[in-house]
């Protein structure tokens, strides 16, 4: 039955009176597959009752991308409710399930196997925290999910262009040098999304300004280490936009292994030293506190240990006598507009 959340909170109110136990669960449930009524079936065997929120049509694109829904959310609500496992079925606006968890109540909430209790949203994992609400890991059917199906259906469009995923947390002046190099024929590939730990990051109006999928996400609050949901998310985002290689650019905090495991070898980062000397944050006064001749800037993959892999390509920049932090930094940003392009090309030719 599709239900308001009025409705369904009453409807959970006469069960909890009667002993009876509601799971909840909330999703896009955008292409449904046996997967999914797999883990909708085993989700109702947790409790007595099973209401699934449905992300709106405007939270799925929020979500997943201007392509996405295939599927408008009324049709996607049918579907759900003429499962045996479905007893209600509650369309929610936004793209948390927070306020629908507050109204709800829920006594049990069910999750796939792609999460664990700590890298679930922080906000979604309060909420539930605030009503009592007991969270069950459900394991995923092998094989059987919406990203493996869309992957299988975008395989010839992906074959026409190499897609980037681009992540930064600043200005994004590399981002626009990735663009330079798309619009004068140097670099065959399209940007596919664009995500940043900083809401407000000019990164993120630049890809929208390009029609590119630009998204922030939540890192948690440590300052330097983004939260386990929030490297889930990335992950999941990336993976759903069917990137082929994810660029760091500008990239202030440390990923881990949720995103490695999803795009292992598929990593660069674009540091401003030449590598292995002057790891780390503001290389460049680094370098001048160093006494250094030269700096530079370097491509080179990602691994969880900083500034640490394997080097692809660097290019040089010499140290001149009167120089400050600001007028070395300038010219290595140079240096970085030309090189990070000319090794994404590089790159594309041998992962495409």
């Amino acid at each position: 039955m599709i239900s308001d959340s009025s409705e369904v909170a009453k409807w959970r109110d006469v069960l909890a009176a009667d002993g009876k136990r509601v799971v909840f669960t909330n999703g896009c449930f955008d292409l449904l597959h046996a997967g999914h009524v797999r883990y909708l079936a085993a989700a109702r065997a947790l409790g007595d009752a099973l209401v699934v929120g449905l992300n709106s049509d405007a939270s799925v694109r929020a979500l997943k991308g201007e392509g996405r829904p295939l599927n408008s959310a009324a049709d996607r609500a049918e579907v759900l409710a003429a499962l045996r496992s479905v007893d209600r079925v509650v369309v929610f606006e936004g793209e948390r399930a927070t306020r629908l968890i507050g109204e709800l109540r829920p006594q049990i909430y069910a999750k796939g196997g792609d999460y664990t209790p700590e890298t679930l949203n922080g906000e979604e994992r309060a909420a539930l925290a605030a009503v009592g609400a007991e969270i069950e890991i459900l394991p995923l059917v092998p094989g059987k999910s919406t990203t493996a199906t869309l992957a299988a259906m975008q395989v010839e469009r992906q074959a026409g262009k190499f897609r980037l995923g681009v992540i930064g947390s600043g200005k994004g002046s590399n981002l626009r040098a990735i663009y330079a190099a798309i619009d004068a024929g140097e670099l065959d590939a399209e940007v596919a999304l664009v995500l940043s730990d900083v809401a407000d990051a000019s990164i993120l109006e630049i890809a929208r300004q390009r029609g590119a999928l630009a998204l922030h996400v939540d890192p948690g609050e440590h300052p330097k280490r983004l939260a386990l949901s929030a490297q889930k998310e990335i992950a999941d985002r990336l993976r759903a936009a069917g990137v082929n290689l994810v660029v760091c650019a500008g990239f202030l905090k440390v990923i881990k292994a949720p995103i490695f495991e999803a795009f292992g070898g598929r990593v660069i980062n674009i540091h401003p030293s030449l590598l292995p000397k002057h790891k780390g944050l503001r290389a460049w006064e680094q370098a001048l506190e160093a006494g250094d001749r030269e700096s530079g800037c370097t491509v080179h993959f990602v691994t969880e240990e900083i500034d640490a892999g394997e080097i692809i390509a660097q290019e040089k920049v010499s140290i001149i006598d009167g120089d400050t932090a600001e007028t070395l930094h300038a010219r290595i940003q140079e240096a970085e507009h030309r090189l990070l392009p000319a090794v994404i090309g590089q790159l594309a030719e041998k992962f495409s």
